[in-house]
């Protein structure tokens, strides 16, 4: 006879289920209420990170039960009364990530709520608050996992007394895992490097790290800083460099002082920066199995460099206004089999050597589970790869109509027949046509889950077509759970993957749906690379 299995006598296996649900805060705040047992379970996870809920900010209140009597002293006299409820729990030691900007900014949002003492200036009262609850952090015995030191003009600056508490307390940072640093004010700048310096000395588990570019004219002080913290950890794993519209091309020598971490870096991501010779260090990072390069200027160079090695990549991504795939044959050919995820987004004009680009995947990358792809042309080599990736999950094609109506509609025909079994996902962009998407539907044999297509509300006969075809291919297949429909391109070649809907549209469309498929919101549904 089988045994009944019970989550409550299952601990390991119930936080494991809880964990999962890390971001959904009406699910967890439903699962504390269960009983005792869940609520000691679901508590600390609900408060990991709470300052990044929507949520009024009223659960601030709850920390400051556990102010000592001089910290309390500080509340008195900004107006707040010290009278609190007691609590079930120390909330301040649960906490495991912490943005210093989303802190100020709930700060502020609380006070706002209660009207504190509106003789004071808000941004006074928000800055002893905001101090008072970083310093009850660091006091309590928790350890971060994850910073965001993001300090705009708008910030409050930090307290003397916090840095002295932090060397009082190494732990603090002493298991950080994730650092994010950048849009640092120069009004912050000393505040910054302070702190910088203190995570340079006390962490050396961080295996993520970001760099904001975007402010170019920082102290060198605060660059020298940074790279310490690079040159320090003992397993750095990820990489990113955020850029701007400026396109920053001088990096102070924080590309370089990755050569430390040339046997630990797997993954890069460069965002928004031009060529720089820093860059040619990625050449020794022989680990290097995630390569992320958007909207870079010479582009081009930095993949000559990657191509000079012999990287073993799973996931490439690339996205630029222009893109020449000749630039990066020699990364596909060398991934071959190991790569898995592959984006090429040429956001203005046509990829270049297409022919080469298909042959190289088709006859090199069988393994491919996802494939987002633009500005390509559906051509019978494209609809050739598509049939021979047996393994594709998620699909993006966002292809360019170049021939007559006729030969289109018979590629579109045989792009639905040639789609692999194993495909969950597709992503239609906002360029398909709705008779073009029509013929999809009626020819595909997928069991699609997620779909992701225009229509054209404008033409009332096309609008019920594409709805009655998308119901036929629900009842037929069974398997489609989720749609999100976008409006359908103005111009040509104009790529908007959230053109969305009117309320007005969007309800008569949920309402014809209704019943044989969800519709969602594009953050709902959207698979990234």
């Amino acid at each position: 006879m089988a045994s009944k299995i019970f989550l409550g006598d299952m601990p390991e296996l119930m936080e494991n289920i809880l964990n999962n649900l890390n971001e959904e805060f009406y699910s967890l705040h439903s699962c504390a209420l269960v009983n005792r047992h869940w609520c000691k379970m679901t508590i600390p996870i609900l408060w990991r990170d709470p300052f990044s809920f929507e949520q009024k900010p009223m659960f601030i209140s709850r920390y400051f039960i556990a102010l000592n009597e001089d910290d309390q002293f500080i509340l008195k006299d900004c107006g707040i009364s010290v009278d609190f409820p007691n609590t079930l729990f120390h909330y301040a030691k649960f906490l495991k990530v912490l943005n210093l900007s989303r802190l100020e900014k709930k700060v502020k949002h609380w006070i706002g709520l209660h009207l504190f003492n509106p003789q004071k200036h808000i941004n006074t009262l928000t800055y002893h608050i905001a101090n008072l609850l970083f310093k009850l952090f660091i006091e309590s015995g928790t350890t971060l996992s994850k910073l965001d030191l993001y300090i705009p003009y708008d910030v409050i600056e930090i307290k003397p007394e916090i840095f002295y508490s932090l060397g009082r307390n190494e732990h603090f940072f002493s298991r950080l895992q994730d650092l994010s640093v950048g849009a640092i004010s120069d009004f912050c700048i000393e505040d910054a490097t302070t702190l910088l310096g203190i995570l340079a000395k006390n962490t050396r588990k961080i295996n993520t790290l970001t760099f904001n570019a975007f402010e170019s004219d920082y102290e060198p002080k605060l660059y020298h800083t940074f790279i310490c913290i690079v040159k320090s950890q003992e397993q750095l794993k990820r990489f990113n460099l955020l850029g701007g519209e400026g396109l920053p091309a001088e990096f102070y020598g924080i590309i370089s002082a990755l050569e430390y971490q040339k046997n630990s870096l797997q993954e890069i991501k460069i965002d928004y920066c031009a060529y720089s010779k820093e860059f040619e260090t990625l050449a020794n990072c022989e680990k290097l199995k995630v390569i992320r390069i958007l909207y870079c200027h010479e582009d081009n160079k930095l993949l000559k460099i990657l191509n000079t090695n012999h990287y073993k990549i799973s996931t490439l991504e690339i996205t630029s206004y222009s893109l020449d795939a000749l630039n990066i044959i020699q990364i596909l050919e060398k991934s071959g089999l190991l790569l898995q995820r592959l984006k090429l987004n040429s956001e203005e004009e046509e990829i270049s050597s297409q022919s080469n680009l298909l042959e190289t995947l088709t006859t090199f990358c069988p393994n491919i589970v996802y494939l987002y792809i633009s500005h390509i042309e559906l051509s019978q080599q494209l609809l050739k790869l598509v049939e021979n990736l047996q393994k594709l999950q998620y699909l993006t094609l966002l292809w360019i109509n170049d021939g007559t109506e006729e030969v289109t509609k018979g590629r579109v025909m045989q792009f639905a027949e040639k789609l692999p079994l194993t495909l969950q996902y597709l992503n239609l962009g906002d360029i398909w046509s709705n008779s073009h998407i029509n013929i999809l539907l009626n020819y595909c044999n997928v069991p699609l889950k997620q779909l992701l297509f225009s229509i054209d509300c404008d033409n009332d006969f096309d609008y019920k077509k594409t709805i009655e075809t998308l119901i036929e291919f629900c009842k037929r297949k069974r398997t489609l759970k989720d749609v999100y429909v976008s409006k359908m391109k103005g111009a040509p070649h104009m790529y908007n993957y959230k053109r969305n809907l009117s309320d007005a549209i969007l309800n008569k469309v949920q309402k014809d749906l209704e019943g044989y498929v969800k519709l969602v919101s594009y953050e709902c549904i959207v698979v990234n690379c």
